[in-house]
């Protein structure tokens, strides 16, 4: 019985360490971005400032992330043409941020329309750790 206990509790130890919105596919994202950039980390605090910040390289009538995201990624946004965008935290939208063919999609189209060129791979690495905190 105390051996039962024992795997038990290490078991559920286990399950505590894995990060709330850990996934492999986002995981694997990220270190190809990691490794494309040449850094050990991404920080949220730059995730989070590139996302909410207004520029000036893209399209006028998108200037930030957060025109088309809102200021809470929790919540759904709207394109500029009404229609509903799935939530970008990934813990309202688990599936955010998993096929790694999307992600570049998308941030290839985002980048381009608020900063008027790509996102580097720091950039987005940044940006899915934001949103993967939330």
């Amino acid at each position: 019985m105390k051996k039962t206990a024992m795997l038990l509790l290490c078991g559920l130890g286990l399950l505590a360490a894995a990060p709330a919105n850990a996934d492999p596919a986002r995981d694997a994202i990220l270190k190809d971005y990691a490794s494309a950039a040449g850094v050990a980390s991404f920080s949220a605090d730059a995730g989070k400032a590139l996302f909410q910040a207004n520029h000036t390289g893209g399209k006028p009538d998108t200037p930030s992330c957060t025109t088309c995201h809102t200021t809470d990624p929790r919540q759904p946004g709207k394109s500029r043409v009404g229609k509903v965008i799935e939530p970008m935290a990934v813990s309202a939208n688990p599936s955010r941020f998993t096929d790694a063919a999307e992600v570049e999609k998308w941030f290839r189209r985002n980048c381009t329309s608020v900063l008027g060129r790509e996102c580097t791979a720091e950039e987005k690495g940044n940006i899915i750790t934001y949103l993967s905190s939330l």
